[in-house]
């Protein structure tokens, strides 16, 4: 079909001048507006932001490797089984803007690999370092991930083809797995695999597989297994259907498997070398999030109303047992050694915490939290089609406002849990009210939740958020609408769907160009997500709800865009092509635009000064005026 004609296709080059100039001008005009309100809250938001806050967690039989915010950098630590605590890692050794992504650690816990970026690119560096010494080893270059290793000197590595070709000549994005020895790169696995398919990679608790998963989209993927004393051998394990697969571990010869092949809640099969399957795990009433395996036990995550509750099955005996975390919170970064197991949870007011499981003994490691006369509650909304729909509400103890930000996602089976925002606490403090929205599109009630908000169902999950922000307009609250990424396409659409219903719109690093995503940097991965723009069937369902193409001349409420110019995952375009859109309609809007933040994040620095920016458009708008902390 032909292409529309897209007057403002020219700022999608970020090399033109025009362009520099372009978004510099609508960047200062915006600070400089924000700036008294912004002064004021970024010592509180500062505060909050530079608690210690874990990442993720790993853990060997050396101990447990934790991923950290720590006030103005980030750190790698070393908790030992003495309980002592080591700092291996310091962002700021490597210079100024760097932001750490992710951590691995070999079994016996002698080596650590590790990624770092500048200005939170997905693109960056990764380093491979002796714990004890601090000897770098071994450096790579690229979206880099998935470290095992086979022995001391050899490991297998993922990596993220972007921009270029893999060596079997497909076009990106897609990824392949090498094998990395004596500093020599051999593709092991993936050649062959098509564009818009991503791998990852993992070990086996006993040390004796590598297992793979390949995905295509976020519905599908095939479960794969390799000996490790042949590297180049890999072989099928289950799957090939319309359903999620991922492996859980290798334990006494069985391949242990979480499919989601029945109703979508996700079930753990065991199946041998003959391919023969059994069941261990049945399927629950909730969905299944994370599962490791500890001592004879699978130790399994699941989602109940959006809230983690681990479930701890014997592989001996029927017995099960639960652990749920208080108050209601998330778990991730399930990890295990063989023998213990370890995670990181937080919620809306603990920062984190980080447990150890081990022969049914559960410890808290390292934990902070804040005390606040704050609650958060569960509340029900039902949607367009009466279908049920979960948020959390958090506001001050005793108290109650007009005022409320609305957050939201709804995509790519993204679940929204209970996390600690350190922006919003000072708004909380300030009687604001703040509201996380399960809306379908997520994986918050199974499989079957996602699949009808993507696609042609993501009307879905745009009718859902409408309605959570109804029931708070009903009862005459003012409503801001808060969405990042696939969250910026959610508030995007019901803007422009329902701009009545909103007292702002604050969107962030969003998707916004329906009809062009797959054609800036990796939007081709989306397609299986949202549909593919140069298919009619799908097009006339994309331009339907395109934010940037539904933009018409009327009222709009004030409306806050911000992206980073080290955004390598969704184009800053996005944001640019539709705030002068907005201009063209009048709208009263903003646009401010990092220089050094990226989709992965930024600098606590820099994340302090946006939110402190972001918060005061909140502020502005909602006409409040901050308080003193009640730190």
């Amino acid at each position: 079909m032909p292409e529309r004609t897209d007057e403002y296709l020219w700022l999608e080059n970020l090399e033109d001048a025009r362009v520099k100039g372009w978004f510099s001008a609508r960047d200062r005009a915006s600070r400089r507006l924000l700036r008294p309100l912004s002064t004021r809250l970024y010592p509180r938001i500062k505060y909050y932001y530079s608690i210690p806050y874990a990442l993720l967690t790993r853990t060997s039989k050396r101990g447990h490797f934790i991923l950290l915010r720590e006030g103005g950098k980030f750190k790698i630590k070393l908790i030992t089984s003495d309980g002592s605590s080591n700092e291996l890692i310091d962002s700021t050794d490597f210079g100024k803007d760097v932001v750490l992504q992710w951590i691995y650690a070999s079994d016996d816990g002698d080596r650590i690999a590790f990624s770092y970026s500048l200005g939170g690119s997905d693109e960056g560096i990764s380093k491979f370092v002796e714990t004890q010494s601090g000897e770098v080893l071994d450096e790579l270059k690229g979206v880099i991930a998935n470290i095992v290793w086979l022995d001391e000197d050899r490991y297998f590595y993922g990596r993220f083809y972007q921009k270029t070709k893999t060596p079997d000549g497909v076009i990106p994005p897609t990824e392949r797995i090498f094998l990395r020895e004596n500093g020599k790169d051999e593709m092991v696995f993936g050649r062959g695999i098509p564009t818009s398919h991503f791998i990852t990679l993992t070990g086996s608790t006993q040390g004796a597989r590598a297992l793979l998963t390949v995905r295509h989209g976020w519905t599908k993927s095939d479960v794969y297994a390799g000996k490790l004393e042949k590297p180049q051998e890999w072989s099928f394990v289950y799957g090939k259907g319309d359903f999620i697969n991922w492996p859980v571990d290798y334990y006494k010869g069985d391949y242990l498997v979480a499919s989601f092949d029945q109703k979508g809640m996700g079930r753990i099969l065991a199946i041998n070398d003959n391919h023969e399957v059994c069941g261990i795990v049945e399927e629950q009433a909730y969905p299944l999030q994370e599962a490791v395996v500890a001592e004879d036990r699978i130790i399994a995550n699941y989602l109940v109303n959006a809230s983690s509750t681990l479930k701890i099955f014997s592989l001996n005996t029927p017995d099960i047992y639960e652990i749920q975390p208080r108050p209601c919170g998330s778990i991730d970064s399930l990890d295990s050694n063989g023998t213990e197991c370890v995670f990181k949870y937080e919620s809306f007011f603990v920062p984190f915490r980080i447990y150890s499981l081990k022969k049914d003994q559960l410890e808290i490691l390292d934990s902070r939290e804040i005390k606040k006369q704050l609650i958060v509650k569960d509340l029900w909304v039902k949607s367009t089609d009466s279908v049920r729909i979960h948020t959390f509400h958090a506001r001050k103890k005793n108290g109650k406002s007009s005022q409320v930000l609305a957050w939201g996602y709804g995509g790519f089976g993204i679940s929204i849990t209970p996390k600690f925002y350190p922006h919003v606490i000072p708004f909380l403090e300030d009687g604001g009210e703040f509201v996380a929205a399960n809306i379908r599109g997520g994986k918050e009630f199974g499989e079957e939740w996602h699949r009808n908000g993507m696609r042609d169902k993501k009307q879905n999950a745009f009718d859902d958020f409408k309605a959570i922000l109804e029931s708070f307009k009903i009862q005459g609250s003012k409503v801001i609408a808060f969405g990042t990424s696939n969250g910026g396409l959610l508030v995007g659409a019901v803007l422009t769907q329902h701009p009545k219903l909103l007292d702002g719109a604050l969107i962030g690093y969003p998707v916004l160009d329906m009809l062009r995503f797959h054609r800036l940097h990796i939007g081709k991965a989306w397609v299986p997500e949202y549909g593919d723009p140069d298919n009619p069937k799908d097009s006339k369902f994309l331009s339907s709800y395109s934010p940037y193409h539904n933009l018409i001349k009327q009222r709009y409420p004030p409306i806050m865009l911000y992206t980073g110019l080290h955004d390598d995952r969704v184009h800053p375009a996005h944001a640019f092509k539709f705030a002068a859109k907005l201009e063209d309609v009048g709208a009263s809007s903003l646009l401010r635009v990092e220089t050094r933040s990226g989709h992965s994040g930024a600098t606590p620095k820099i994340k302090i000064e946006e939110y402190s920016d972001v918060m005061a458009f909140v502020y502005k708008t909602l006409k409040m005026s901050p308080g003193k902390s009640e730190k």
